[in-house]
């Protein structure tokens, strides 16, 4: 199976290592970003679009047609913000844009990166664990052929890439000593990039995928 992906968030940590791994994937034909912002990346697959207002991507539909896999990277830190404004700039922007490709390519996987701790109750006390966790019940509502969450916790930077955070700088020389020590909480963004892929191939057992799911599709050949 060959894929064509349309993969959001490509100028931030996630998102470029996520296209990073599709550019260089052979299963892997076309990919499709949409940014705010040109991502100054050129290569044969690749095609781009820029677009300042994901709350509204109706203009965009012809040129989101007849492609079978969507990564969805494109999120914000809960950090300074509101309940109503965290919901809007996550669980209403994702719904828009997912609601809009699932109506255009039924064919299509679509993949949510979420996070490790994400409140599948929508009850708890956390408010963006709470906000996360209702954007994934719904997304696994849509007719989407496959949908899956994705909920990584460290991802362990990919070398060379430019948009990584200056905290995970930081912290990834830990990265040798973390990764035994926290098998369910650490892994490689290269890891999530590759586990995405294989799930666009062949799916996956269960929707919400955690760290140890993520290691274990990323090793799939």
């Amino acid at each position: 199976m060959k894929i064509r992906a349309i993969v959001t968030g490509a100028t931030g940590m996630v998102g470029e290592g996520i296209l990073h791994e599709c550019l260089a994937h052979p299963d892997v034909e076309q990919v499709l970003i949409i940014n705010r912002r040109p991502s100054g990346v050129s290569h044969p697959k690749l095609k781009e679009i820029i677009h300042a207002n994901f709350f509204d991507v109706t203009s965009l539909e012809d040129q989101l047609r007849d492609y079978n896999a969507c990564f969805f990277a494109l999120g914000v830190s809960s950090v300074g913000l509101k309940e109503d404004e965290y919901r809007k700039l996550t669980y209403d922007l994702t719904l828009h844009f997912a609601g809009i490709l699932a109506r255009l390519n039924k064919d299509m996987t679509f993949c949510y990166v979420s996070g490790s701790g994400t409140d599948s109750s929508e009850k708890g006390k956390s408010m963006w664990a709470r906000v996360k966790g209702k954007t994934e019940n719904d997304l696994l509502k849509l007719p989407f052929k496959g949908s899956y969450m994705f909920r990584p916790g460290y991802m362990h930077p990919t070398r060379g890439l430019k948009n990584t955070l200056k905290m995970v700088h930081a912290v990834s020389w830990l990265y040798p000593i973390a990764r035994p020590l926290f098998p369910g909480f650490v892994c490689t963004l290269k890891e999530v990039g590759l586990a995405m892929i294989q799930c666009a191939k062949s799916g996956y057992t269960k929707p919400i995928i955690e760290v140890p799911d993520i290691v274990a599709l990323a090793a799939r050949p």
